[in-house]
């Protein structure tokens, strides 16, 4: 099996030959940037200088030494985003500014200087090697239009690689892009989970790409299967989020995993109610501290997302450390009135393995004492003969929702749409829409295990 050349990306970023590579390299370089960041932050942002009052780079002494340093959270960037600023404003190339969602408050807003988002296009560059190459040509569903864009940095990687990127933005009109997709000779396509499934479900099987990138929120297997299935091509993962710069990670050929931006990120799982580390194999909350940035570094970021290291080397012979693919997130983890959890997750498995549903919402309400669980799907005219009852059984296959619909603590309400647009309108977490007004599901006892 070919390993990934991010081994050879990684090797040359941090000054070693490819032969030489080692988890003990690795390491040695990450702490000694974990220290420059430290004392770079330490005296340049405003935010960190009060955040790590009292820590410095000198207390770092092993890579263990930084679980005493406080997490950063999504909220305090939202608050104070300006205090973050390591640099100038005249520095900044591009900044993000992005809504969480649920979330009524300020936004989130994400400075990178050009030498951040390079390095970025150098990771694309590299991590896209898996799967184009030379004179391919790359659909991406992905937002483009704006220079510093991940639309942007994606074309820019690939003409690294002699590949042909094409913007393209978010799916809007299926016939227009499937035409696109015909017309241009596309060989590979990168984009959001389920509107590359609906593409899929609605293209006859015709105008088949090589190669899939799957990116910007979960990647279900029932996706990753129609896929393999209706278009016969191979399937990748991609992991990033805005404030890794939107790249942290890939696939290779062995696709068990991403292989992580090592060079550039030291990432952490951890208990999502002590914060204490979890072994490998464990699963729990991703963190990351950046370790090359210098617009607007991050120290022990949390990412709100679950997934574990996964023991043991990657059959592609990777020096790599390799994370889980992500299931979901800490926030749509949603807890019944039987005590089971739902997640939304759990819903894509159950409800994208039926034949002709495009996409879905997903609402939990409290109506006449019970919890009731809504779902509004869009299927391809006429669903080849699908019934709510098909659904409706594929949802009491899922655990959870067994448990509360026997004790009587659940209702279920399924209605099709007829195809016209995605839920899904562009890059984000699709999540359960939990309308019953209660807080949020507690930290302990949320369901973070192996």
């Amino acid at each position: 099996m070919k390993k990934t050349l991010l081994d050879d990306w990684i090797a040359e970023r941090l000054g070693a030959a490819r032969a030489v590579l080692s988890r003990k390299l690795i390491e040695h370089i990450q702490l000694e940037r974990l220290r420059e960041t430290i004392g770079w932050v330490k005296t340049r942002s405003r935010f960190y200088r009060d955040h790590l009052a009292g820590f410095s780079a000198d207390d770092l002494n092993r890579l263990e030494d930084l679980r005493n340093l406080p997490f950063t959270s999504a909220e305090e960037i939202r608050r104070q985003p300006q205090r973050f600023l390591c640099v100038s404003q005249s520095e900044v190339s591009r900044v993000v500014t992005l809504q969480t969602s649920g979330t009524t408050g300020d936004p989130k807003r994400v400075f990178f200087t050009a030498d951040d988002q390079e390095r970025t296009i150098d990771f694309f560059h590299h991590g896209m090697s898996t799967l184009v190459g030379p004179g391919d040509r790359v659909l991406i569903l992905m937002p483009g239009t704006h220079p510093g864009s991940v639309g942007d940095l994606l074309v820019k990687g690939l003409g690294r690689l002699g590949a042909v990127g094409i913007p393209h933005g978010p799916v809007r009109d299926v016939p227009e892009t499937l035409r696109i997709m015909h017309d241009q000779r596309i060989d590979a396509l990168v984009g959001i989970p389920v509107q590359v499934l609906g593409l899929c479900r609605q293209s006859g099987g015709s105008a088949a790409p090589r190669a899939v990138l799957l990116s910007a929120d979960h990647v279900p297997e029932a996706v990753s299967r129609e896929l393999r299935h209706t278009w016969n091509c191979e399937v990748f993962a991609h992991y990033g989020m805005t404030e890794m710069g939107f790249g942290g990670g890939v696939e290779c050929a062995a696709r068990r995993g991403y292989h992580l931006r090592e060079a550039d990120f030291y990432f952490e799982v951890v208990n999502p109610r002590t914060g204490a580390p979890m072994e490998s194999g464990e699963t729990g909350e991703v963190v990351f501290t950046t370790l090359t940035r210098r617009g607007m570094p991050l120290v022990r970021y949390r990412t709100g997302d679950i997934s574990r290291f996964l023991p043991g080397p990657c059959p592609c012979g990777s020096t790599l450390k390799t994370l889980e693919k992500v299931a979901g997130r800490l926030d749509s983890i949603h807890l019944l009135e039987s005590g089971t959890s739902l997640t939304m997750a759990d819903l894509d498995e159950a409800i994208f393995s039926e034949d002709g549903i495009l996409d879905f919402e997903a609402t939990l309400l409290h109506q006449a004492g019970v919890d009731r669980l809504r779902i509004e799907a869009l299927v391809v005219e006429p669903a080849g003969g699908k019934t709510v009852q098909a659904v409706q059984h594929a949802l009491i296959e899922i655990p959870a929702i067994a448990a509360a619909v026997d004790e009587g603590v659940l209702h279920l309400e399924i209605r099709f749409l007829h195809p016209g647009t995605f839920f899904t309108g562009g890059p984000g977490k699709r999540a359960i829409l939990d309308r019953r007004g209660r807080p949020h599901i507690p930290h302990d006892q949320l369901r973070c295990h192996a």
